[in-house]
């Protein structure tokens, strides 16, 4: 599905560091109205925003150093596709990084079980920070390789951001798939280039790749598209 989104009143960036306009002012221009839960996703994802801006000075978590970009690239993208994971009861986010797109993604799907996986310990850290901030009842942080986690647990959709092309991301995923659960991996616009990369191996372990929605982020900020991982 091919979707073109378009934000309504477009304002100058300013800097993290000079921000005249606030990231829940930001959001509130950018989020869609029919978003479950809007106010509370608006609230909650810029105390988010606001921490990962604080942890930032000490510790590399992004190198998005504008407020409005950081909205759109980790709020926006994040819980766009949110009708995928609407009928899961049990959402894994694979290597969340500081916490995308688990931690939006469970603001807007509260009755959802979500457990963010994120190896690296001082990140894994910062993101339970998060989670006790915001007081979410319904995320848990594992502080644990993914492909580990994946091998021996079970979940109702895998999830990840950014964590390997596709043709890598057999290693981490294909477990999963085993568990009969549905692997959707959030992606650029070069999925089709990564399908084709992939095919050799896909086809050995006869997984394939379907396209199952497309969006444009606003100012020009790049196409998403999420892929499914399923066995063929």
């Amino acid at each position: 599905m091919q979707r073109s989104y378009q934000t309504p009143h477009p304002v100058p960036d300013p800097k993290w560091q000079n921000r005249e306009v606030s990231f829940a002012d930001e959001l509130a221009q950018l989020l869609p109205q029919d978003l479950p839960h809007r106010d509370n996703v608006i609230r909650k994802s810029a105390l988010h925003l606001d921490m990962i801006v604080e942890i930032n000075k000490v510790m590399n978590l992004t190198r998005i150093t504008d407020p409005r970009e950081a909205a759109i690239k980790h709020v926006l993208d994040s819980v766009l596709p949110w009708r995928l994971f609407a009928d899961a009861l049990h959402v894994v986010d694979a290597g969340t990084g500081p916490g995308f797109p688990g931690i939006p993604l469970s603001l807007v799907l509260p009755d959802v079980k979500f457990s963010l996986l994120e190896a690296t310990q001082k990140k894994a850290r910062f993101v339970q920070s998060v989670v006790d901030e915001l007081r979410l009842p319904n995320v848990q942080v594992i502080p644990q390789r993914a492909e580990e986690w994946i091998h021996h647990n079970h979940a109702d959709i895998v999830t990840g951001r950014a964590v390997a092309p596709l043709h890598k991301a057999f290693l981490i995923f294909a477990p999963a798939l085993k568990n009969d659960a549905r692997v959707l991996l959030y992606k650029g616009p070069d999925v089709a280039t990564e399908i084709t990369e992939a095919a050799p191996e896909s086809r050995k372990r006869r997984i394939e790749f379907r396209i199952l929605e497309r969006y444009e982020l606003p100012d020009s900020l790049g196409e998403r598209t999420i892929v499914e991982m399923l066995r063929s």
